[in-house]
């Protein structure tokens, strides 16, 4: 499912030729995390539960960070990958809240318009937003779909791979065809939360 990752493919070096010197306090203060105090003992990247699909891992994006190394950074898959389950927060020796760093990655991302690192998964979570926007919930059958549409360009395996699994879970009524909704009052209130260019990309 996933490429082989950047940390066991790719040799070369990284180019330490443009750097950003206050890119680091530009995440501490938007995070409210000082990026300074890592100690790179890669305990987060330890406790990732992603870490293997990842080509840097927490604690190199972490040190692409402090370095100034921003386009490098921005560019990488981690960032997508990352489910912000705060694990690598919790075993972090000094506190520093890295899910909020990847949160800002990936904003940053898509202000500078920025190739993502892992395409797909943008597209999936925008299909998730859309859902979202539609109905105030997700509805899986439906994101499913978008999801299939936006990731066409990747082959024609995409469509057909969950489709007997799909069609299970749809006879065990796991899945429902229909949407649920919530609310009129409500659903205003999420899409005024759900805008920006995660849905415009």
């Amino acid at each position: 499912m996933y490429p082989e990752t950047k940390k066991l493919s790719n040799r070369e070096p990284v180019n330490m030729n443009e750097t950003d010197l206050a890119f680091a306090s530009k995440i501490g203060e938007i995070a409210g995390t000082d990026l300074n105090t890592c100690l790179t003992c890669m305990s987060c990247s330890g406790g990732c539960p992603m870490y293997t699909y990842m080509d840097y891992g927490p604690h190199g994006i972490m040190r692409l960070a402090v370095l100034g190394l921003k386009n490098e950074a921005l560019a990488s898959n981690t960032i997508w990958r990352c489910v912000g389950c705060h694990a690598c927060a919790a075993v972090c020796p000094m506190a520093i809240n890295i899910a909020g760093v990847m949160d800002y990655l990936r904003e940053e991302c898509l202000d500078d318009d920025v190739h993502a690192g892992d395409r797909p998964l943008l597209d999936f979570h925008r299909a998730f937003l859309w859902s979202l926007r539609r109905h105030g919930r997700s509805n899986k059958v439906e994101l499913m779909g978008h999801h299939k549409l936006l990731t066409l360009g990747i082959g024609p395996k995409a469509w057909f791979q969950d489709a007997i699994l799909g069609t299970k879970m749809i006879l065990m009524g796991k899945l429902h065809l229909m949407p649920s909704r919530i609310m009129s009052k409500g659903l205003s209130q999420v899409r005024e939360i759900v805008t920006g260019k995660w849905l415009d990309l």
